[in-house]
């Protein structure tokens, strides 16, 4: 009997042969072991079967590739490329099959993506290993949009760099690059018709992000001395378009409006409210030359890229010189619309025809929600998942990138360890958990989420190895997100598999995270903490009340056990900003003795969250009279680095009722804490 399942185990494990043991990323999705070895020194040629434009793209990346490959027509030895009408098991123009005997290799699709990432696959597979298993592999994407945003704008980074990044991005099967290239600091685009966007927006007076928008963000032209910028002519977008191509990534452009725009209407004062350089940051949307100016650059923007959408922007308009400017009135008058968001909103309308016009369809940030949606629009959702929500269910498409899950510009390891980030805490571990797929989405509707993407924001991120160490090996766990089926994927095996892309991607001249020393999570978020007010009554006085964006959990965050980990936005940080900051009484039930009362703040002073200026810490017999047993003083001091301080008092006492109160200071801005201690 032992050995019929000794020989039932073996047969499981020789059909189950997991994608995991090949460190394939991103995980694929039917993999069959069919028995022996492939030797890879045997490979020495490719034939491809089809149509011409693919195949030549096909074999010019193989040819030069690390298989290094020839044409053949041998039956032997041979990697055969195969487009075919149907593929049993895949129903994705990218999906493949690709099947290894241990004669040669094969791999089928209905397009020539699809015979690209089955290449991808046996590249993964290949790379470090002299024999490869002979498997039948059956795989496709999740989604048909899979991203990765560089922001070129608040730093500028050349088109080889960009290459670097559309070889890794093919590697891991991610198909579209979106380029946020125009912003207050800089413009990075060649346009004809409009040249000071180049010989002046696109240069600063600090190369630093940070030093510059602190310091007059003044601009400067081309050539002078000190001036920080840079831009891509016409020809080397043309260069980069047709180099994604060959590795079937698409390039989106982003061109800002109506907000994000200081550069342009300081190059071109008349385009804004005021006719003033450098006050205002929004386009006029009352003026006619606006929309001129906006359909020029369009027309020589789409000349360049052949994308089917043209990215517009949308977010964060403060819209503020709109209601006193004599345009934007009698557009609003003329238009009969009510107030700014639908004065936003016709301007979104109006370049979304224009587009429509000329073929190509409009894309922007979940802010073009705002005053009513353009008809054939598709959303970014940045801000939550509520505006992806709020776009399927409207019938437009939605790409799904939160910020809580989809920002790499946050901290990926511990703050201290790591250079200057905007802030948050993002690991490999939280991306790999998002499912874009919201769970209050109708059945229905999930065909009209287009598919994730990465965003990294670039103004803490001023050099090219800075950039890597940001994205890889992050982006892989998003590529993942984005390929796999949920019911394949496991973090701990991921994470090994991830290890190894590390070592690959060093090997390549990469500069990746060194994820195999990451360091974690705040120790005192791993384990929950209890304590005598653990569970007890919390009593928010009226001006001490949380902020409803940030309330971790309602009245009983502050005694929940739960500690904040590196992030205030980890659902474990309550939030305070009215005037008088954190007030609260926790009653304990019964007086007890009483040795320590604390709680831990957060500072970082990019997002505006500050250490409390001063701590108030009473205690009461009866809820009615309190006795002050303690009064901190703390001098806020605005600094660059992530900072926990604990406020607290030691002695011995009995009390039934606690009274904690952090006041903000001089800086205004949010106070957040995770937990109020009593021992």
């Amino acid at each position: 009997m032992r050995k019929y399942i000794i020989y039932i185990l073996l047969f499981i494990c020789t059909i189950t042969y997991g994608s995991s043991k090949m460190s394939v990323i991103p995980v694929v999705k039917g993999v069959e072991r069919i028995g022996g070895n492939f030797d890879m020194s045997l490979l020495k040629g490719v034939t491809i079967s089809a149509d011409s434009y693919e195949t030549d793209l096909l074999y010019d990346y193989l040819l030069s590739s690390p298989l290094k490959l020839s044409k053949s027509s041998s039956n032997n030895g041979v990697l055969t490329l195969r487009r075919v009408d149907k593929v049993n098991g895949c129903d994705s123009p990218e999906g493949y099959s690709l099947r290894v005997t241990k004669r040669g290799i094969d791999i089928e699709a209905i397009s020539g993506a699809g015979l690209f990432y089955g290449v991808q696959t046996l590249l993964q597979m290949s790379y470090g290993n002299k024999k490869i298993p002979c498997v039948e592999i059956t795989d496709l994407p999740r989604f048909e949009y899979r991203g990765l945003m560089l922001d070129v704008s608040r730093h500028f980074f050349g088109k080889d760099f960009l290459k670097k990044q559309i070889d890794a991005m093919a590697y891991y099967k991610l198909n579209r690059l979106h380029l946020h290239l125009t912003d207050a600091a800089g413009w990075r685009l060649e346009i004809k018709r409009y040249p000071l966007l180049t010989s002046f927006a696109a240069w600063r007076d600090r190369p630093l992000w940070k030093d510059w928008w602190n310091n007059g963000r003044l601009y400067k032209n081309e050539g002078d001395t000190g001036a920080y910028g840079g831009y891509y002519t016409q020809e080397d977008i043309k260069e980069l378009v047709a180099y994604a191509q060959k590795h079937f990534i698409t390039i989106i452009p982003e061109i800002e409006m109506p907000a994000h725009s200081e550069e342009v209407l300081t190059a071109y004062p008349e385009l804004s409210c005021t006719h003033v350089p450098y006050k205002q940051s929004d386009f006029c949307v009352g003026n006619e030359k606006t929309f001129e100016f906006l359909e020029n650059v369009l027309t020589e923007v789409m000349a360049l890229f052949p994308s089917e959408y043209i990215h517009v922007g949308g977010d964060e308009a403060g819209k503020l010189s709109w209601g006193d400017c004599e345009l934007c009135r009698k557009r609003m008058s003329d238009e009969k619309l009510k107030d700014n968001n639908e004065l936003q909103s016709y301007l979104i309308h109006r370049v979304e025809r224009f587009l429509n016009s000329k073929g190509r369809k409009l894309l922007g940030w979940d802010e073009i929600l705002d005053g009513g949606l353009a008809p054939n629009a598709t959303v970014m959702s940045w801000r939550g998942v509520e505006g992806g929500l709020k776009a399927i269910e409207a019938g437009h498409k939605a790409i799904m990138t939160p910020g809580e899950f989809c920002y790499i510009d946050s901290y990926q390891d511990a703050p201290d360890t790591q250079p200057e980030a905007i802030g948050g805490y993002l690991p490999l571990e939280k991306i790999y958990s998002y499912n874009p797929i919201p769970e209050n989405i109708s059945e229905e509707k999930t065909d009209l989420i287009y598919g994730v993407q990465a965003n990294l924001w670039s103004e803490y991120i001023p050099t090219e190895k800075d950039v890597e160490r940001m994205v890889y090996p992050r982006l892989l766990a998003l590529a993942e997100v984005a390929w796999s089926d949920p019911s394949h994927k496991d973090f701990i095996d991921f994470r090994k598999r991830a290890i190894k892309a590390v070592d690959f991607l060093k090997s390549k001249g990469y500069f990746p995270f060194d994820l195999k020393n990451e360091i974690g999570n705040r120790v005192e978020a791993k384990k929950r903490i209890k304590h005598l007010g653990l569970g007890k009554k919390v009593i928010y006085l009226p001006k001490g009340k949380y902020y409803n964006g940030y309330t971790a959990g309602g009245d009983s965050a502050l005694v929940d056990g739960i500690r904040g980990g590196w992030s205030y936005t980890d659902h474990r940080w309550q939030g305070f900003i009215d005037t008088n900051g954190l007030d609260v009484v926790i009653d304990l039930g019964k007086e007890k003795k009483i040795k320590y009362i604390g709680a831990e703040f957060m500072q970082i002073c990019g997002p505006e969250l500050f250490l409390p200026a001063n701590v108030h810490i009473s205690v009461s017999n009866d809820g009615k009279e309190y006795r002050v047993i303690k009064d901190i003083a703390n001098e806020v001091v605005k600094d660059d680095k992530v900072t926990f301080k604990n406020f607290s008092w030691r002695g011995k006492m009995k009390a039934r009722f606690v009274r904690y109160q952090a006041e903000r200071g001089k800086f205004g801005g949010f106070i957040f804490t995770d937990e109020i201690l009593i021992k």
